[in-house]
């Protein structure tokens, strides 16, 4: 009897086992087998260089429209007694020309000095400084020029800017100025001319001290 039992229980038991490995079989077979998926890799823009544009050059004079061949290029400084003056710009425009009779509008220039025989308004921009340990100035108090712009061998006298004369200092028509020591000032100034130019110069004559520069000299210097 007892080995009966012990057969119908190994019987079972191998039952059992089948059955068991037969269902996990059938588990494996339904789980669906998970690819690993390669990282994508993410393309990374090109980063675009744009080029650097290149500043186009400052126009400091148009001396070119008379064939003249300049011997320094602006801006040029000179000095004497102290006083530094540059001379940043010099542009030549006919006095019936559109920016000309606008700056003479705009500052109050008298149109007396540009009618005939004058020929070109000129409009200079200019830096003036004290390098002294005095007070350098052009007003009520001292009223001598300090410097010329000089064509052809004429010293140009710059007209008073009717608009502006009454202010010191001023930055967009000179007329009246003060500087102390270690100041600095930027403005402009007109003069005129009856012909076109061969010889421009700039002079400084201060304190008993003189500098000249010449930005066309005469053919054959």
């Amino acid at each position: 009897m007892k080995k009966r039992v012990v057969e119908a229980t190994l019987v079972a038991a191998m039952l059992f086992s089948v059955v068991l490995g037969q269902g996990v079989v059938a588990k494996a077979e339904t789980v669906t087998s998970v690819v690993t998926a390669k990282p994508t890799t993410s393309a990374v823009p090109t980063a675009t260089v744009k080029p650097i544009a290149t500043p186009a050059p400052i126009m400091r004079d148009n001396l070119f429209k008379f064939g003249l061949k300049k011997d320094l290029e602006l801006p040029v400084t000179i000095s004497a007694g102290g006083l530094t003056y540059t001379l940043e710009k010099l542009m030549f425009y006919d006095v019936k020309s559109k920016e000309a009779q606008s700056l003479m509008k705009m500052y109050g220039y008298t149109d007396d000095i540009y009618k005939t025989p004058t020929k070109y308004m000129i409009w200079t921009k200019i830096t003036i400084g004290n390098k002294g340990s005095k007070v350098i100035q052009v007003s009520a108090k001292d009223s001598i020029a300090k410097w010329m712009l000089k064509v052809d061998g004429y010293n140009l006298i710059t007209p008073s800017p009717r608009n502006k004369m009454l202010e010191l200092n001023n930055k967009e028509a000179l007329w009246n100025w003060v500087l102390k020591p270690g100041e600095k000032l930027s403005s402009y100034q007109m003069y005129g001319y009856i012909k076109d130019p061969s010889v421009i110069s700039i002079y400084v004559n201060l304190g008993g001290e003189f500098e000249e520069k010449y930005i066309v000299k005469r053919p054959g210097e």
